[in-house]
This record gives structure tokens, sequence and C-alpha cells, in this order.
């Protein structure tokens, strides 16, 4: 009989929150634009780019469109000796009409508490729903997985994106995503096999930002 193609090797993907800005914690972003990173997301950014830089064998590095998942890519890129590519798929959930809110203010609603407790019926006015949201970055990862079959990439996106990931990776409904904490500038990593899934790690962030906070 002839011999079984074998599979190939699984797809190591890096998923990495981008660092943090002056209003982290403060405001919901969405995808305004014109966000930046702040000493302390430059200073994460490098932190993370020193820890990845350490790979060596990375195949490329991808980066949600929006300015602070750039700015937090780029030391990255450059210590593995690539550039960056943008791919929407790993952009920031659309906060529609929720973009710039006051995060204080937003968890003093009905709305929020629906958003933390049912994800899944719920999608923010006038932009987009977390279900639609989860199945776009779990497609992007899995053509990421395509593209570079046995191979590892590296991914920098947003904390709700890669919440929804890892809890698809990990088999969890997406209403109780938010038990997975991903704090700025951490690191989750994800192997994607032909039919297969494994996540490696969670939430793990370089010193000195290695305590878990937003």
């Amino acid at each position: 009989m002839a011999a079984r193609a074998r599979p190939p090797r699984p797809t190591t993907v890096v998923l990495v929150r981008h660092g943090r800005t002056g209003t982290t914690g403060k405001v919901l972003p969405g995808r305004a634009r014109g966000l930046h990173l702040d000493d302390v997301g430059r200073a994460q950014a490098e932190a993370v780019a020193e820890h990845l830089g350490r790979l060596g064998d990375v195949a490329a590095v991808y980066t949600s469109p929006l300015e602070r998942a750039r700015e937090t890519a780029a030391p990255t890129a450059r210590a593995l000796g690539l550039r960056s590519s943008v791919d929407r798929g790993l952009v920031e959930v659309d906060t529609g009409e929720w973009t710039g809110a006051d995060l204080a203010g937003a968890r003093r609603t009905r709305a929020w508490r629906a958003v933390q407790r049912y994800p899944t019926g719920f999608a923010f006015p006038g932009g987009e729903s977390m279900l639609a949201m989860q199945s776009r970055v779990v497609a992007t990862l899995h053509a990421l997985r395509d593209r570079h079959p046995g191979g590892t990439v590296v991914a920098f996106s947003h904390a709700d994106v890669i919440r929804a990931a890892v809890a698809h990776a990990l088999g969890v409904h997406l209403d109780l995503f938010q038990r997975v904490m991903i704090g700025t500038a951490s690191v989750s990593t994800v192997a994607y096999g032909h039919d297969t899934v494994a996540v490696l790690g969670v939430n793990w962030r370089p010193a000195p930002f290695g305590e878990a906070r937003p």
C-alpha cells in the first residue's frame, strides 16, 4: 500500500497584545486612530522584542493596522530581521458608538454587564458583534497556519481579540472568554495543526512587566 502522506507540522502562532497607551484601562479605544504607546508601552515593546528575538526561525510578523499594535510590533520585526505585514483580521473589535467611552462609566451600565456575561448575544451599537469578532480572528489565524505550514509567526493584536482566539483554542465558550487574562504586551502561544490545536502558553510577560495588570 502507498505510504500515507504526513500532515505538515503545526504552525506556531505567537499572539502579542500591544503595549500600554495613555488610555489603557481608562477608555474603550476601539478602532480609534492616533492612539500611540506611552513610555511604559514603548519599554514593553522593547522587552517583548528582546524575548522574541531569541526565537530565531520566525517566518513572518503580522500586526493589526492600528498604531498601538504596529508600534509594538516594530522592535520585534527589527530584532528578527523581518518587515511586519498588516493583517486587518487582527484589528480590534469595532466598538461602534462606544468608541472612546469612559470605562468607569460604561461598567455601571446594563449593556456592559451584558457584554461581560453574555458576549455571544452582544453587538456594539453601530459596530461589531463579539461572535463576529471571534469568527474573524479564528479564520485569520487559520489562514496564517495555511500560509506558513510548520513555521512560526508572530501576530500583534488586541486584548479581546487574543482572548477570543485563546478561548476558542481551549474549547472555552465565548460567554466565558473574560476569564482569560491578556495583559498589555503579553505573549500567548497557540500551535495550529492540520486538524489539531494546542495552547502552549497564555499571558506571559517579560521582566520587569511580569505582573498581570491590564
